[in-house]
């Protein structure tokens, strides 16, 4: 293989691992997804979770229910090799929902890996949730604490002006409810939630929307970039016979 060909690959090499790295690294923070949920609505909501560190594994994630606007029903979706477990307890103040003082309420979620088990290097885990009745909002902050096999904590706590003020605060999860969600950066859209009709805490029929999008707009990228890198290989291929044969 002539230099000039090795140097062609090299290069096209890291040019793709660089355009690929830089939209994955930016986005790998605790989210909540869908985002955006309807008031009065049971939303199933998906908590995506990825693995930053390059030598532990995620073994429990916690996420801590709003208290001012507390959802006085929260369902777990099971997950393989995890626990989870829906903390209730008394709210610092009594709140007044659809006519009824509610005095205490689910106030956090908790996954716990089973021993062995854990979200590993390169990989993420969605933990699915029902919330309701969602609050009518503006928008509700979920933070999240992630912990890792090492002891390693990372609390995802910063809201959405704490982010704005100082975009290098790990971003807490937030739902939408009145407020539009932001378009880009930590807080962009990831989907619409599918909400289930305003009910009482026996009637919690609700969907949960995908990343389809998200992930449709990811795969033309590496596409186009594969094409590209292909189409850079080919000219320096070409080039080296050119070289040869002169």
């Amino acid at each position: 293989m002539s230099r000039s060909l090795s140097r062609a690959l090299v290069g096209a090499a890291a040019g793709l691992a660089l355009a690929l790295g830089v939209p994955l690294a930016a986005s790998a923070h605790v989210t909540v997804n869908p985002n955006t949920a309807t008031p009065g609505s049971y939303a199933t909501v998906n908590f995506r979770v990825p693995t930053e560190s390059e030598t532990a594994s995620t073994v429990k994630v916690e996420v801590t229910l709003p208290t001012d606007t507390p959802f006085t029903a929260v369902l777990v979706q099971p997950v393989p090799g995890w626990t989870a477990t829906v903390e209730r307890g008394a709210l610092p103040a009594p709140v007044e929902i659809d006519g009824n003082t509610v005095t205490d309420a689910p106030l956090k979620i908790v996954w716990q890996a089973d021993p062995g088990v854990g979200i590993g290097q390169d990989q993420f885990q969605m933990f699915s949730a029902v919330l309701g009745p969602v609050p009518d909002a503006g928008h509700v902050v979920l933070p999240a604490v992630q912990t890792y096999s090492d002891g390693e904590v990372v609390n995802w706590s910063a809201t959405p002006d704490e982010v704005a003020a100082d975009d290098t605060l790990e971003p807490a999860p937030v739902l939408y409810i009145n407020d539009t969600p932001p378009t880009t950066g930590h807080g962009a859209s990831h989907g619409s939630a599918t909400a289930a009709p305003a009910a009482d805490d026996h009637d919690m029929t609700a969907a949960a929307s995908t990343d389809g999008s998200a992930g449709a707009a990811l795969g033309l990228s590496i596409a186009a970039l594969v094409i590209a890198v292909g189409g850079a290989v080919l000219g320096a291929v070409a080039f080296a016979r050119r070289s040869k044969k002169a």
